[in-house]
């Protein structure tokens, strides 16, 4: 349903909903995986009925993805010892208390990738989370959690993150419309983190009306363009070919492919994207869970875990030398936003994978697509695109600036074909 038709629901009503279908729409493992907390029915209905009617997200229920606090209910981040380590604040975190200034009301908390840091959406202490529609496809992490309660159709609205394409990836894989914001806002310095120098919020709709009217309603106003928007799509190889010709049409809707000139420019000045992104993330992370990984170590997913030893061994040679690199590619999305709007790139490689598919090489091949932007720091869109097979990818449309003219254009624009 949209935000207006969980709107015009009656707020016990409303509240019911959310709850039969949680029932209805996971099966009992999926309920495990992908909810951490849900709101009781009674608790859910009575901030429905006291919310202002006036504010622009009124009596929208929504899931946060549990690295955001909420009041009265501690954060764990995919873990099973985290709210022993730290603890949470009495109040809600920045972005909780933005959409309760909108309107918008918490029905639950979503489980992730452990710590976020992954890209897959498995998690060996909750359950691995799969594609509503698809068992055993993976939503893609790590806002996996946020991802399936918006593709079941739960709830609306959910809240995610985006440090190396957290919102991109289930986005793409799960059929959503996203939106990955800007790293250092306040709406995530109070989120735990991983990369802080990557890390940015973000969230999920199921259709694009519902990302446009969160947009007006939380952001700022766009700026002012006196001229055409300018743009261009660009698809690096290594993509599958059913995703090459699919993202080759969906992004023929907002922009020409780029010339071959540019294309060449773009490869070259994003080739060392990946690499530094790890390095970075790694040292970033690292810096957070050192204080307690030699008591805790026997507790994380194994696969993080692994990741946090080796980047225990990254070397201040090593580290500066990824952020020289950053700054490379940094210089790259300046000079082209010089003469450009936005830039369409692939979400995914390939359409959700099944679990045996979720490989480190696989990894690699995705957070190639999405490294670039996150290393500059920008905003993207992310537009949903159907395949064929019945599942999707999706499209990057990268922007300087989250004020950009571009992201209501692109919403009102880009038409899905869901019938592929």
């Amino acid at each position: 349903m949209t935000f207006a038709e969980w709107r015009g629901m009656e707020p016990a009503a409303a509240a019911a909903e959310v709850h039969r279908r949680v029932r209805m729409r996971l099966e009992p493992a999926q309920q495990r995986a992908v909810i951490t907390w849900l709101r009781p029915e009674a608790e859910l209905a009575a901030a429905l009925a006291a919310t202002d009617l006036g504010r622009p997200l009124s009596r929208v229920p929504y899931f946060a993805k549990d690295l955001f606090d909420t009041a009265g209910v501690p954060t764990a981040a995919g873990s099973t010892f985290l709210p022993q380590e730290r603890t949470a604040g009495p109040r809600d975190g920045a972005l909780a208390a933005a959409c309760a200034r909108a309107g918008a009301v918490l029905a639950g908390k979503t489980h992730l990738h452990e710590f976020a840091y992954g890209i897959t959406g498995e998690n060996p202490h909750h359950g691995d989370c799969h594609r509503p529609g698809f068992p055993g496809r993976t939503t893609g992490g790590s806002s996996s959690g946020s991802a399936a309660a918006v593709a079941a159709g739960i709830v609306p609205l959910a809240l995610a993150t985006d440090t190396g394409g957290s919102v991109r990836v289930p986005a793409a894989f799960c059929g959503l419309y996203g939106l990955r914001l800007t790293p250092g806002e306040p709406w995530i310095a109070d989120a735990v983190p991983l990369a802080p120098t990557f890390d940015t919020a973000g969230w999920f709709t199921a259709g694009a009306e519902d990302l446009a009217t969160v947009i007006e309603a939380l952001l700022p106003p766009e700026q002012p363009t006196p001229r055409p928007l300018r743009g261009h799509s660009w698809a690096p190889p290594g993509l599958d070919p059913e995703v090459a010709a699919a993202f080759g049409a969906a992004a023929g809707q907002l922009a020409e492919p780029a010339a071959a000139a540019l294309a060449d420019e773009l490869t070259g000045g994003f080739a060392p994207a990946l690499a530094a992104y790890h390095t970075i993330v790694s040292a970033e992370a690292w810096a957070w869970h050192r204080g307690w990984f030699s008591r805790r170590a026997t507790e994380y997913d194994p696969n993080v875990r692994q990741r946090l030893e080796n980047a225990a061994r990254i070397t201040p040679e090593q580290a500066a030398a990824a952020r020289a690199a950053t700054e490379g590619v940094r210089a790259v999305w300046r000079e082209y936003f010089r003469t450009h709007d936005f830039l369409v790139l692939p979400a995914t490689p390939t359409p959700a994978p099944t679990k045996a598919e979720c490989t480190p090489e696989l990894r690699n091949r995705i957070i190639q697509l999405t490294a670039p932007a996150s290393l500059g720091g920008q905003p993207v869109l992310s537009l949903p695109v159907a395949l064929p097979s019945g599942l999707t990818t999706g499209l990057q449309v990268i922007v300087p600036d989250q004020r950009s003219p571009v992201l209501r254009w692109a919403l009102r624009t880009f038409r899905l074909d869901r019938a592929g």
